[in-house]
């Protein structure tokens, strides 16, 4: 099997606790649209508050697994002083194990960290292989069609 290629650029550390907080602030705007439309589809009498009283806890979970798998993921990259698909898989099992622990079940735990951590790691694996060095815009004009020269015409 090919190994992926591995960028030439030096390696450049990343503040876990900053790509944690932005992922994890991404990641819970995310879980208030959820949390809205588990809201909006519930029959209840909280109205819209129910948003944050009654399913509340899909912003904080969603907000939680993003920083979670992002600080994981960084903290890696950054002791390894490389960028390959293993910081993702080790972001994704912390990821993983934290909707495990949600449940109160180790063996849930475990499972969401070989799942969640082997399908991110397969992910990214992935992506490096398609890495070729050629930039978008070469594999744009490869991709679509380039209208041909017209012929000059000697009208003369």
């Amino acid at each position: 099997m090919p190994e992926p290629e591995v960028s030439t650029t030096a390696f450049e550390p990343k503040s876990p606790f900053q790509e944690a907080a932005r992922i994890g602030l991404q990641a819970g705007v995310v879980g208030f649209v959820v949390s809205s439309i588990q809201n909006a589809l519930g029959t209840h009498s909280h109205g819209a508050m129910g948003v944050v009283t009654r399913t509340g806890g899909t912003i904080g979970f969603f907000a939680a697994m993003g920083a979670t798998f992002k600080f994981t993921e960084t903290f890696v990259a950054n002791q390894r002083r490389t960028t390959d698909p293993i910081n993702g898989a080790a972001g994704g099992c912390a990821a993983g194990f934290l909707a495990g622990v949600r449940s109160r079940s180790i063996p849930m735990a475990l499972g969401g960290c070989v799942l969640l951590g082997g399908a991110i790691g397969a992910f990214d694996y992935s992506g490096q292989l398609s890495a070729s060095g050629e930039t978008k815009e070469e594999r744009r004009k490869r991709f679509f069609k380039q209208p041909k020269p017209l012929a000059e015409s000697s009208s003369e």
